[in-house]
């Protein structure tokens, strides 16, 4: 292990996270041709882009603990091998069922992989301020590719067909497989216990009627079936909480949340990513749909977004030494609803493009932040799973962002223009004769825009109370979390 470069190590560790990030918004882009070769429904479209999120959400708690006692590393070489079968098969989806399908098995492999980087971290970079940098980097890489993925999308779909955006991953998953056993260092919990596989299932138990729950209404509105899926999930979770506490050996140690340092950034990690995919799966739309911009044309109109991402996250660790961590990420924070407040109060390729780079800076700046403070926060022989907790938070804030405020632009479009998705407005409109046509049009790029401004203006409302809530809550629990927690 000596021999290891650090360096190359967290080059290599940076890799899944970068795949997995861009996973999470290349769709928004490859939308409108996927929507056109596969003609997917409303429910359909919605189900394309959260399937992926919502597995891996609900299986990397599983992952992470199963990591910490059969080996980080081997956990991450596995998943990456499925992850790669997986981006081939959903290249070449022939429906939409299948693509969904294909979207979940792309989940199970991101499940594994997120805790093993971020845990290997922990290990890799013992020192501090160390794991500080690297933290930083690894968030870079996080929010770097979440908006980069429609600029690759965006060139992508310039020269191939749609299918393109999932292939692409698969010259980097080899690069992972050859590299990793060479340079990056093996790490377990060395006194593991027994597997709970009650927990893992109650787990799934808990998360999977939740998310139908959720998709139900969004697309469907409350309905007694809804209700139910969401008393079943909760009960699974009341009963996974308990057994947690009770059994030896728990899957998830819930003392971790005594750590107001740990439960205050999971949960910041959540309302940041919610607020960002959010706008991410709507904004490539706005652009090409409504803007009339084509799909590479306004990927390069996202890119300062994406640079904003990137240069928040790597300048974290150095503002630090001018200001405390707590009133850094509420900036951030604040500085991100900004971003979406001139979104929803001006519109327009200006307004967009200045919102998004805030927006993007601002939650990268932020989240690289409360990463450092939850590996701190965490005992090392239990990296991976608080790990898992921590990618939970992200995962489910995007799937929830997409689902949420997606819902709200879709409800507000549907109302206004009976169409399902402004994509197909526009194709029913291009079949109408010229002047029908003509106002269809019109209309849906009016209530799409209308939609846009409208979560938008949600999403700044949440990220204005996270940020005040996350500096006070920070702030006074800095002093609570000197002590490492008992294990």
């Amino acid at each position: 292990m000596s021999r290891r470069s650090p360096g190359l190590a967290l080059a290599a560790l940076t890799l899944p996270v970068l795949l997995i990030s861009i996973d999470m918004t290349v769709l928004g882009t490859a939308l409108p041709a996927l929507a056109e070769d596969l003609d997917p429904g409303a429910a359909e479209q919605l189900w394309i882009v959260d399937a992926y999120s919502f597995v891996l959400a609900g299986l990397l708690v599983t992952m992470g603990t199963l990591g910490d006692r059969i080996g980080r590393r081997r956990l991450l070489l596995w998943g990456s091998a499925a992850f790669g079968l997986a981006s081939v098969a959903a290249a070449f989806a022939p429906s939409a069922g299948a693509l969904v399908a294909a979207r979940a098995l792309l989940g199970l492999g991101g499940a594994t992989l997120m805790p093993s980087t971020f845990s290997l971290i922990k290990t890799t970079f013992p020192e501090p301020r160390r794991r500080a940098v690297a933290v930083a980097v690894w968030s870079a890489a996080f929010s770097g590719g979440a908006a980069a993925g429609p600029v690759l999308a965006g060139f992508l779909l310039e020269h191939f067909w749609w299918g393109s955006v999932f292939l692409v991953n698969v010259p980097v998953i080899v690069l992972l497989l050859v590299a990793g056993p060479v340079v990056l260092p093996e790490s377990r919990d060395p006194h593991p216990g027994p597997f709970d596989l009650v927990s893992a299932v109650l787990s799934l138990a808990a998360m999977v009627p939740v998310v139908a729950a959720v998709k139900t209404v969004a697309t469907e509105g409350p309905t007694p079936t809804a209700a139910l899926a969401a008393a079943l999930g909760l009960g699974a979770g009341a009963l996974f909480v308990h057994r947690q506490r009770t059994v030896a050996h728990p899957l998830l140690d819930l003392r971790l949340f005594t750590r107001r340092s740990f439960s205050v950034s999971v949960v910041t990690n959540l309302l940041g990513v919610f607020a960002l995919v959010g706008l991410l799966l709507l904004l490539p739309q706005y652009l090409q749909l409504v803007l009339g911009l084509g799909p590479l044309s306004a990927a390069l109109w996202m890119l300062p977004g994406s640079a904003a991402g990137v240069a928040g996250a790597l300048v974290a660790a150095r503002l630090t030494r001018r200001l405390a961590p707590p009133a850094l990420v509420g900036l951030g924070l604040a500085g991100a609803g900004l971003g979406l407040a001139l979104v929803a109060a001006f519109g327009g390729l200006a307004g967009v493009v200045v919102g998004f780079a805030l927006l993007g800076g601002g939650v990268a700046l932020a989240e690289a932040l409360t990463n450092d403070l939850i590996l701190a926060a965490a005992p090392t022989d239990r990296a991976g799973a608080a790990s898992a907790i921590s990618e939970t938070g992200y995962e489910l804030g995007g799937a929830l962002g997409t689902a949420v405020i997606g819902s709200l632009a879709a409800a507000v479009f549907t109302a206004r223009t009976g169409q399902e998705t402004l994509g197909g407005a526009i194709t029913h409109a291009a079949g109408l004769d010229p002047a029908a046509g003509s106002a269809l049009a019109v209309a849906a790029r009016d209530a799409f825009t209308a939609g846009l401004q409208g979560a938008a203006a949600l999403g700044a409302v949440v990220l204005v109370l996270t940020a005040v809530g996350a500096w006070r809550q920070l702030r006074a629990g800095a002093a609570d979390d000197r002590e490492p927690v008992a294990v």
